[in-house]
């Protein structure tokens, strides 16, 4: 049986610094950042949505639902693979994360997911085509947490 089509190494740190990217913006709570790290007709899904058909309803039933509602987002370095299509045009990035919640009386609690995010390489340069982000079981679905927006 043949591998799985790993990226090359430079691809696959580009996807890590990608990473970083997009959590920092997570952690901010800055939409205006992140979404152009994004097709404007993405497909997305994750715990609190069915398949969204694009960018402005997945910042509004997903990102609205969680990232103000919690806090320290970030993907674990160790656990990342990226996966590449041979002419480098298309990626896969499998990624667990962590983050913190909140119960409804502000105790903290882990929040630990992971993610699957589909990339394509065009004129734009690399851009999430799909993403599906979700908690790991037994993590409880809402968090109760209350950060402002940075920027929408």
């Amino acid at each position: 049986m043949t591998s799985l089509p790993e990226a090359s190494p430079a691809l696959r740190a580009f996807f890590v610094d990608w990473l970083e990217t997009f959590a920092a913006h997570v952690r901010e709570v800055d939409y205006a950042a992140a979404r152009p790290l994004f097709h404007p007709h993405i497909l997305a899904f994750g715990t609190h949505t069915d398949v969204l058909p694009d960018r402005e309803a997945w910042i509004n039933a997903q990102w609205d639902n969680v990232w103000p509602r919690t806090a320290d987002f970030r993907f674990v370095a160790a656990g990342i693979h990226v996966l590449a299509s041979a002419d480098e045009t298309m990626a896969v990035v499998i990624a667990p994360w962590t983050s913190t919640g909140y119960h409804p009386d502000g105790s903290p609690f882990d929040r630990p997911g992971r993610a699957t995010m589909v990339f394509h390489k065009g004129a734009e340069g690399w851009l999430g085509v799909h993403t599906h982000l979700s908690l790991n079981r037994g993590v409880p679905q809402t968090s109760h947490g209350n950060r402002p927006i940075k920027a929408r």
